[in-house]
């Protein structure tokens, strides 16, 4: 595996990086301007670029043969330290790339990669990331041994070399295997915890979005958490869930990962923790950045309904929530409002729309709770506790001399249990009709 670089030094000069990428043709602005971020965030600093316009990438080089010339002569004109490349590379690719250049060349999966390393704060994210690249580098550790390649095997050519890559190979296909049982482990926890929640009928709500539309700044507002928000890309890995309450009930909000277009496949497999906080949720808020174009915008969207899609979480009820309209202007905001009708215009910064958005959810589960009067005597102390058990859903509690009066918004589920200590007040409003 290749050793991860270290971090540069406080006031060091960043590395020096060129930019290539294969594109049909009018895709290019964006792309780069995606391309250049994730470097930036990665800590290299973006000095040049070069596209070129075909139907697929080269499977030789990447790029064409005659570009390849191009290739070479923009790189040493532009002092570069290192090749960030806008795609999955191959092995076979990326080792042509290095030669030619005499320079490391970092694919689009590699950079994200390492952006996620230097990201991961909790014990968990760490796993994923490192089985994340061990699941990478695996197939190209055959180019980090040129130095032992005569030593490779067939007639006179038989020795260590062979022995060593091998061996690398089996240690690092043994800590797949642990860092796999390892993050099972923490699932069955993670799983332990959700089913104390789904006793309470908590509602659930994920935050779901491309990264840096500020999902974290939102459930910081909302639930006065303390997340990191960092105007940089992937800034949140590790799924962090919060509380708030409306209207005397609670709610559970989780932050989750960014997506981003063509988010590499491993990083989809790796990071179930926080796609698994999706999948579980009972609902998801769509959050996009409505100071970015309206092409942006829609492709931004695009992207995360992609990967909702791809983990099977778009089967999920989603209410898409527009951040940072503070940032724009009364004409933009109309015609967001025509393009998204129903969706929030919000400002997680400002506090604009907050109250109608925690309203929307409150919405979204109305049916699921209803509002109950209940007597129970003291003798039933055990019934009193299995009520306090369910969570935070009691309004109101009065000692009484034949018992202990509650008024509670309860799970429908959970009425049946409850019915005889219901009082006739209730019964006549009909708080009784989920019984039959």
């Amino acid at each position: 595996m290749t050793p991860r670089q270290p971090d540069p030094a406080p006031g060091a000069e960043p590395e020096r990086g060129l930019v290539v990428a294969v594109l049909p043709q009018g895709r290019e602005a964006e792309e780069l301007a995606e391309l250049r971020e994730l470097a930036r965030t990665a800590g290299v600093e973006p000095v040049g670029d070069l596209v070129q316009h075909r139907s697929r990438p080269d499977p030789r080089s990447y790029v064409g043969k005659g570009k390849l010339a191009d290739l070479k002569q923009a790189f040493a004109n532009a002092a570069a330290d290192v090749l960030i490349v806008d795609d999955e590379l191959q092995p076979s690719q990326q080792r042509l790339l290095e030669n030619e250049l005499q320079a490391r060349v970092v694919d689009r999966t590699q950079l994200i990669l390492d952006i996620f390393a230097q990201h991961a704060v909790s014990a968990e994210g760490k796993l994923q990331v490192e089985l994340a690249q061990l699941e990478y580098n695996l197939p190209r550790m055959r180019g980090m041994w040129k130095h032992l390649e005569r030593l490779g095997g067939g007639v006179g050519t038989r020795g260590p070399g062979e022995t060593q890559l091998e061996t690398d190979r089996r240690l690092a296909r043994r800590r797949v295997s642990i860092l796999k049982r390892r993050l099972i482990e923490l699932s069955r926890q993670r799983d332990t915890r959700r089913k104390s929640r789904r006793r309470s009928q908590t509602p659930t709500v994920a935050l779901a979005g491309y990264t840096n539309v500020g999902k974290s700044t939102l459930l910081n507002a909302l639930t006065d958490a303390e997340v990191s928000v960092e105007n940089r890309l992937f800034e949140t890995l590790d799924p962090t869930t919060r509380s708030f309450e409306h209207d005397g009930r609670r709610y559970l909000l989780t932050d989750t990962v960014g997506f981003i277009r063509r988010l590499p496949h491993q990083l989809v497999e790796g990071f179930a923790a926080t796609l698994e906080e999706t999948l579980v949720s009972d609902l998801v808020l769509h959050v996009a950045d409505a100071s970015v174009s309206e092409e942006r915008l829609h492709e931004m969207i695009d992207a995360v309904d992609s990967v909702l899609a791809e983990i099977g979480a778009d089967e999920l009820p989603i209410e898409l929530v527009l951040n940072k309209i503070d940032t724009v202007g009364s004409l933009t905001r109309r015609r967001l409002e025509n393009r998204y009708p129903g969706a929030l215009q919000i400002s997680a910064v400002t506090g604009e729309g907050l109250d109608a958005l925690r309203v929307r959810i409150a919405q979204r589960f109305a049916g699921r709770f209803e509002l109950v009067e209940l007597l129970v005597p003291y003798e039933e102390g055990g019934r009193l506790a299995e009520l306090y058990a369910l969570g935070p859903p009691i309004e109101l509690r009065e000692d009484r001399p034949d018992g202990v009066f509650i008024r509670a918004r309860l799970p429908e589920h959970e009425l049946r249990r409850f019915a005889p200590f219901l009082v006739a007040e209730a019964r006549r409003n009909g708080a009784t009709s989920a019984l039959r």
